[in-house]
């Protein structure tokens, strides 16, 4: 069965959506936060996603975001924000469509349908949110790093570094493609910004920070982390 979670902090269209997927032979998870919504979908691994941006704790393109560091489930926003510029704004954070609150049931669910079909993996995927190494654990849905039972504290840049070489475990990235997705488009050959913060990650985090053993560098091409 497909396994949907709604997120939205209004009872009454939680109630409304659980009975029609539901109805419809669907796995509903419901959350009424963010930080449980990230929570749910970290423990249940849904097919789908429901998220209103207006949630009580934090906005959800925020969500949406920390989703996005560790699955690629299709998201739909479900928001009364009209403006061209948040839809955007939740578009570009890894949102797959938007639909404007009053929405038709039977309009929602068709895209829910498509959603779930072009989300559908062609071949075996496994997608985890926590990933372990003998030293330290990166949990990808939480934002948090933890060594010898104790939580790490990464400033912003470093948690957004350790993200993308986490995600592409195993895979070399490249010294332009980390520092577009870490710093912006415009910076694609401040190779001394990444010096910098791979420096400063394995100090925090590797045993031998001069000998690492989880983040790799590949001379002139980029890093590596290997678990």
């Amino acid at each position: 069965m497909t396994r949907v979670l709604v997120v939205d902090d209004e009872p009454q269209i939680v109630r409304a959506l659980v009975i029609n997927l539901k109805a419809r032979h669907y796995e509903v998870d419901a959350a009424h936060d963010g930080t449980s919504a990230l929570e749910l979908a970290a423990a249940r691994h849904p097919d789908a996603v429901l998220l209103d941006l207006g949630l009580p704790d934090m906005d959800g393109t925020e969500v949406i975001r920390g989703l996005r560091g560790w699955t690629k489930v299709p998201i739909i926003v479900l928001s009364a924000r009209q403006t061209s510029d948040e839809k955007v704004q939740a578009l570009d954070a890894g949102a797959d469509d938007y639909v404007t609150k009053p929405f038709g049931m039977d309009e929602l669910l068709a895209r829910l349908r498509a959603a779930v079909r072009r989300g559908a993996p062609a071949g075996p995927e496994v997608e985890t949110a926590v990933v372990g190494t003998a030293t330290f654990t990166v949990d990808l849905a939480a934002k948090r790093v933890v060594r010898d039972g104790t939580d790490i504290r990464l400033t912003p840049t470093e948690w957004h570094l350790l993200e993308v070489l986490v995600r592409n475990s195993g895979r070399l990235v490249s010294q332009k493609q980390l520092l577009q997705e870490v710093w912006g488009p415009a910076y694609g050959t401040e190779s001394n910004y990444l010096r910098v913060y791979m420096a400063q990650l394995r100090r925090k985090l590797e045993l031998d920070p001069a000998h690492p053993r989880h983040f790799v560098t590949e001379p002139g091409m980029g890093y590596r982390f290997e678990v």
